[in-house]
């Protein structure tokens, strides 16, 4: 008999080869769709405005589909539902990385498109998910002994698992978040005997996948980050029924903040989590300073608005010796330093992380 630890490292290992290999053979050749050559249909600019490659989604649900397959340890049902969340919501999260659009965001806005009458992609994804997720679950079972218990676990753990999937894709915003997040919660599921099964091939599958997306090279996209979250949802609903119904809240609390927080925003103010966030990655971006305007020549010296203004770049006077845009020296008139943009005033733009 396989000790559990063994089981873990197996599976996790297994993840690692099987995405590894299908990230060199999709970058290597990417598939083009509809006469598109690959490097256009899954070619993204990333937040600094710089090419990255989608292909890092595909490549972690083939290796953790190929490697839950193979591991050892789960049952048949269990793979079963695995393959089912994973390759389930990758092809949803792919359809909507392929053929979606910025017009709507968010539960609230794919939701109301539908409400008008509008059918879009995000609300393929959102509704195919939450079908993926509940088929999943029943395919899982439950170990409830009646047979409302069991309706009760299918309703539970499809919700966590759809949940999981959409709120895993909330944290795919800059260079190995969704990952890091994935593997920060993952790692607790791993040591537990009936989660364990689970999640070793796709938490495998990420780790291995993690230095491009950190190298600004890939990300996961909703290809990716869809299917690890369902997978990761799938091994909670091993859980007991408190802790899932405990998971369910949590999963539920964060997708409904999502509507009205910036989760950027608060990792960057909370040091610790953005220290976390940044381990690894490249240093923030730094706006290119605006051009400073000539200063005005001598001509234009005597221009008194009751006082003197100094001549050939000195203080411009109107009662007083400050210009406009002095803001304790951050920012000149139509200028900054330090990378802080102003508008005259000191205003600051922070760079995003």
């Amino acid at each position: 008999m396989i000790r559990p630890t063994v089981r873990v490292l197996a599976g996790a290992a297994l993840g690692a080869v099987a995405a590894q290999a299908a990230y060199r053979a999709l970058t290597g050749r990417p598939p083009g769709l509809n006469g598109l050559p690959g490097e256009e249909v899954w070619g993204r600019s990333n937040h600094r405005g710089e090419p990255v490659t989608l292909l890092e989604g595909p490549a972690f649900v083939a290796g953790a589909a190929a490697a839950g397959l193979l591991a050892p340890g789960p049952g048949g049902r269990v793979r079963a539902a695995a393959l089912l969340a994973g390759a389930g919501s990758g092809v949803l999260g792919g359809y909507d990385d392929l053929a979606g659009s910025a017009g709507s965001r968010g539960f609230k806005g794919h939701l109301g498109a539908l409400a008008r009458g509008e059918v879009t992609s995000g609300a393929v994804k959102i509704l195919g998910i939450g079908a993926t997720g509940l088929a999943a679950a029943a395919i899982a079972g439950s170990p409830a002994p009646s047979r409302a218990g069991r309706a009760f676990d299918t309703l539970l753990n499809g919700a966590i698992v759809a949940g999981s999937a959409n709120l895993m894709n909330l944290f795919d915003l800059r260079p190995g978040r969704a990952i890091k997040v994935g593997l920060i919660t993952g790692v607790p599921l791993a040591l537990t005997p009936s989660g364990s099964a689970v999640v070793a091939a796709p938490l495998g599958a990420a780790a291995a996948l993690l230095p491009e997306d950190l190298a600004e090279r890939a990300m996961l996209g909703d290809t990716g980050s869809n299917a690890l979250g369902a997978l990761l949802g799938l091994a909670a609903t091993r859980l007991g029924r408190g802790p899932r119904l405990a998971v369910l809240a949590g999963v539920a609390g964060l997708n409904a903040a999502s509507e009205f927080v910036s989760f950027t925003k608060v990792i960057r103010e909370t040091p610790a989590l953005n220290r976390i966030d940044m381990l690894g990655r490249r240093p923030p971006a730094v706006p290119v300073p605006s051009p400073v305007p000539p200063q005005p020549g001598p001509a234009a010296a005597e221009t008194g608005a009751g006082g003197t203004t100094a001549a050939a770049g000195g203080e411009t006077g109107s009662g007083g010796d400050a210009g406009s845009g002095d803001a304790a020296g951050d920012a000149s008139a139509g200028g900054a330093t330090a990378g802080e943009t102003g508008a005259g005033s000191g205003a600051v733009t922070d760079p995003a992380p």
